[in-house]
């Protein structure tokens, strides 16, 4: 009877499917006891620029967004940057996916013709804010007024 009710026992959290977690206090850090906690930064937009100019060669103004960004996990932790476009009520006009397409990580960047946007470089009341997630979904903005040909 014993042996039957020990094993009962001890087959029963099994079939609950109660899961209990013990974690010791983060307090210790990786260097003092304790579990390791892994603490994200989010990303930092050192500095930002957005405009557009006219490009004789395809015949139509070119909008371009730039953007450097920094993050102290390392900027291989920088996921996506983003440029919204708002015009001078606020409105979202149109966004843009920034690029690696530098030899430094750090730089993202991306330029359009402006046929293939909803912009107008004529048009100087637009804002340009830029968005820099991290593999974490931490983000840092930073808004610009773009130059503009006329």
């Amino acid at each position: 009877m014993k042996r039957l009710l020990l094993t009962g026992i001890s087959i029963l959290p099994l079939l609950t499917g109660c899961v209990i977690e013990v974690v010791d206090s983060p307090s210790g850090g990786k260097n003092g006891g304790g579990t390791s906690v892994n603490f994200n930064d989010a990303p930092s937009i050192d500095w930002a620029d957005a405009g557009c100019y006219w490009d004789s060669y395809n015949g139509d103004y070119v909008w371009w967004f730039e953007a450097d960004v920094f993050d102290n996990d390392g900027i291989y932790d920088v996921d996506a940057v983003y440029a919204d476009i708002y015009d001078a009520k606020g409105y979202w006009v149109d966004w843009f996916e920034l690029y690696q397409e530098t030899p430094s990580p750090d730089i993202w960047f991306s330029d359009w013709l402006e046929y293939s946007t909803f912009l107008d470089c004529g048009y100087k009341g637009y804002t340009v804010e830029f968005t820099a997630f991290d593999e974490s979904n931490d983000f840092d903005t930073m808004e610009v007024v773009p130059y503009t040909y006329y």
